[in-house]
């Protein structure tokens, strides 16, 4: 396994959930497999910094458990977009201090799973965008579909936007956020049929949320 990049086709896609179901999923095959949030926003402070409640899921799926500080080098107070909230924090992102921190991880690790922020076009900075970062770090892609009304349509302008951007999907997950959802089947089948990347897993709804259990419906490549 390579490491490689988690987005979204939008906010509350499931990213996270899907993240650490793959982490739990790699170590079950016998991989260190460490959790990056390079940057998040929405944390509060906590006696040894501030934290997010995303990264530290992360944190807790990750074997060996790294440094907060290298899964997440980028922690904004202010639950808002990244550029948005690092303005507010009077802090500029830039991509040297999220590599060095990625090669401590990956020198940790056989398998770093680095989640993104938001759907693949939300931007980091006024001049950095989340494709920078893969580029930056050399990862293919893994897209996260929150099954829901409309999702169609998101994923593949998703799809779409990840290779006119030059990265590489390798391939994508179903995530069942609305139990709700009319025709999740064939919803789910539609979008076999489009998405040329393979299918990693399809993640039933789960309240509460248990990665660990969900592991066993994730289909990892090789």
């Amino acid at each position: 396994m390579q490491s490689f990049f988690v987005t979204g086709t939008d906010t509350g896609a499931g990213k996270t959930f899907a993240s650490t179901t793959l982490l739990h999923a790699l170590r079950g095959r016998g991989h260190r497999a460490i959790g990056m949030k390079p940057v998040a926003s929405g944390c509060e402070r906590a006696a040894d910094g501030w934290r997010n409640e995303d990264a530290l899921a992360l944190l807790a799926a990750s074997e060996p458990r790294p440094a907060y500080a290298d899964l997440n080098p980028y922690a904004l107070p202010e639950p808002l977009a990244p550029e948005i909230a690092a303005r507010e924090a009077g802090v500029t992102l830039a991509l040297p201090p999220i590599v060095a921190a990625y090669e401590r991880l990956r020198a940790q690790a056989d398998v770093v799973v680095v989640e993104g922020v938001g759907g693949w076009a939300a931007p980091l900075s006024a001049s950095l965008d989340q494709r920078d970062l893969v580029r930056a770090l050399r990862l293919p892609v893994v897209l996260v579909v929150g099954m829901r009304l409309g999702c169609l349509n998101h994923a593949r302008l998703t799809v779409r936007a990840i290779r006119a951007d030059g990265a590489e999907l390798i391939g994508w997950i179903a995530n069942e956020v609305d139990p709700d959802m009319a025709r999740r089947d064939e919803n789910f089948e539609l979008l076999k049929a489009r998405i040329e990347a393979p299918c990693w897993g399809r993640l039933a709804h789960r309240a509460p949320v248990d990665p660990a259990a969900a592991a066993g419906q994730v289909v990892l490549p090789g």
